[in-house]
């Protein structure tokens, strides 16, 4: 979840954002970094990734872990992503291996489990460069992690699919 995440946080310098669907994970994450949020270094949010509470490109990174699977619009949530990264931005989505999931109990309760290439093609189109696709590990149960990270904005290596690349809001 979040928590591991946002460890890094107790070290010197950076700023962070934590978001999460759940009030139940965002009152466990202010309790626990409550010290860092008051220091003003991290703000947690409630809330959706299809509307992200944050300006254009506001981050110079973003990770995902284990959120993919309950949001209804991907392309949405990843023209977020993209809206709110600064140019060569970096990103990490993590998710679960799909037919590993499936052959688990929970994944039939709210799950929506994509295809690892499905979730590829979507961080082709909004404007970030082809996505590394590494696994963490061993065999089937490996964990797969998808690392594009943000183009130049006007690059011609790359066309941008994001609302704000495209000047459309």
């Amino acid at each position: 979840g979040v928590l591991p995440v946002l460890g890094w946080l107790r070290g010197d310098g950076g700023q962070g954002h934590g978001l999460s669907l759940s009030a139940t994970v965002v009152g466990v994450a202010r309790r626990q970094f409550g010290h860092v949020a008051a220091a003003g270094r991290l703000t947690l949010h409630e809330g959706d990734m299809v509307d992200l509470a944050l300006l254009e490109e506001s981050l110079d990174a973003a990770i995902s872990v284990n959120t993919m699977y309950f949001v209804a619009n991907p392309k949405r949530a990843i023209d977020e992503i993209c809206r709110v990264l600064r140019p060569r931005g970096r990103v990490v989505i993590g998710v679960g291996d799909p037919v590993a999931m499936a052959a688990m109990p929970f994944a039939a309760h709210g799950f929506t489990l994509r295809p690892i290439d499905d979730l590829k093609l979507l961080l082709r189109t909004p404007g970030f460069y082809e996505p590394q696709h590494q696994r963490v590990g061993g065999e089937m149960r490996a964990f797969p992690l998808l690392l594009p990270h943000r183009a130049m904005r006007g690059s011609a290596d790359r066309p941008h699919g994001c609302r704000r690349c495209q000047g459309t809001t």
